[in-house]
């Protein structure tokens, strides 16, 4: 007679599907357009984590000035800080577009990341892509012009470089919105953006903003 040898199933898990559904310390919220999502100075105590939609980081100094952080979309988590010890949230984030958001608590964030390996690494990944943007906005900042600035800006708004079309510009983006992020002035936002236009980088539709690849050249021209 053969022995019958019990082997151990392995359970499978899958970062996609984690992310795209409820369960342990993870649920999913819906958000309204400007609806805002944490305030500076509130409790960090979750994880979030973009299924759909786009969102705004803010933050205002104690001199009352406000600045644009960043953009963000499908695919990106925001509020990590919670992970390194924040307490508090150190800017705030507002709903761009309606967003369905998965929000992910401390613990539960934690406890997962030290099981699941797959995660843990699709998160790290995430980060140091973030942080490597991060650099390169600080670059553009101190070496490259405010036309240069904005086309770049508008470019990654549009997904430009990643798999697929680019996209158009959704939601339309105030030209203020646009001067924070870059660091000059409104009307030098409206000056480069008819340029732009005129040179057919870029066109206005019913749909929002298309940025057009050849708004590269702006980019690499010295």
């Amino acid at each position: 007679m053969t022995p019958v040898i019990a082997t151990k199933k392995i359970r499978d898990f899958d970062p996609d599907t984690f992310l795209a559904t409820i369960g342990k310390g993870r649920t999913i919220v819906p958000f309204q357009k400007k609806q805002t999502i944490f305030a500076q100075g509130s409790p960090a105590d979750a994880v979030f984590y973009i299924q759909q939609g786009k969102v705004k980081l803010t933050v205002v100094s104690n001199n009352g000035k406000e600045a644009t952080l960043g953009i963000l979309s499908d695919g990106d988590f925001f509020g990590e800080g919670c992970l390194a010890g924040q307490a508090l949230r150190m800017a705030a984030v507002t709903a761009m577009t309606d967003c369905d958001l998965l929000r992910i608590d401390k613990k539960a964030m934690m406890e997962v990341l030290h099981r699941e390996q797959a995660l843990s690494d699709m998160f790290v990944a995430y980060l140091l892509t973030r942080n490597i943007r991060y650099e390169e906005d600080l670059v553009d900042q101190l070496f490259n012009s405010s036309e240069k600035r904005l086309a770049r800006i508008l470019l990654l708004l549009a997904h430009f470089g990643k798999a697929g079309a680019p996209e158009a510009v959704v939601p339309k983006i105030s030209q203020e919105t646009l001067a924070e992020m870059i660091g000059t002035t409104r009307s030098r936002v409206s000056f480069f953006m008819n340029r732009f236009r005129t040179l057919g980088f870029i066109d206005y539709g019913a749909s929002g903003l298309q940025v057009h690849s050849s708004l590269l050249n702006i980019v690499l021209h010295d």
